[in-house]
């Protein structure tokens, strides 16, 4: 299907856009982020990014939007062992560590939001929806663990979703803060490393133990 030229520069500048405002509101907070800064840095204007979003709120719930739907799309594309649950959740707890790691500017948009305590993501229906599949990937690997009898029976995805995310957001919402008072450098590929193998042997372990 032919695309017209100016459809695709439309399309990359609003994907420019995106990507430049995630990167100023994530490091300034609604509040402190500024559009003449996001124009500058796109080599636009503010009449256009007002053109394409309407307002800053506007711009700020599209980042928003546009951050989750990055990580729900890349759950979506998590290809784990379909035969094995245990090495499924593995590998799911371990691909979810390497998201984050390379997506911090997630983690500390997810951080100011609640900062706002969720004020502007409530105004996303959308986003209910897009958290679907990360929920129906692990119902399907805890319902194949229980069926063999690998899994306990007492644990549900959202128990197990929960515990994924607050290791992998914690290591890197808490990297300065925890790292200078533990000496702990969380950028050394070795450490990393460490911490990945770390999640993955806590959900296997947790899931793997007998049912209290």
């Amino acid at each position: 299907m032919h695309v017209p030229a100016r459809q695709r520069d439309a399309e990359r500048t609003r994907s420019e856009l995106l990507d430049v405002a995630t990167e100023v509101f994530a490091d300034s907070g609604y509040s402190g982020a500024r559009v003449d800064e996001i124009a500058e840095r796109t080599r636009t204007t503010k009449r256009m990014i007002y053109y394409y979003f309407g307002s800053k709120e506007g711009l700020y719930l599209a980042v928003l939007e546009n951050a989750y739907l990055g990580i729900r799309e890349a759950e979506r594309r998590i290809d784990v062992d379909r035969t094995d649950p245990i090495q499924a959740i593995r590998e799911l707890a371990q691909l979810t560590f390497d998201h984050h790691v390379t997506h911090d500017a997630f983690i500390r948009l997810v951080a100011i939001e609640n900062i706002h305590r969720g004020e502007f993501i409530r105004r996303i229906d959308a986003l209910r929806k897009l958290a679907q599949p990360a929920k129906t990937l692990l119902d399907e690997i805890l319902d194949r663990g229980r069926a063999s009898g690998a899994f306990r029976s007492d644990v549900d995805a959202i128990d197990v979703h929960l515990v994924i995310s607050a290791f992998c957001v914690f290591q890197v919402a808490n990297r300065y803060t925890f790292g200078y008072l533990f000496d702990v450098d969380f950028t050394d590929p070795a450490q990393r490393d460490h911490l990945r193998s770390v999640i993955g042997d806590v959900v296997v372990g947790w899931l793997t133990s007998p049912a209290r």
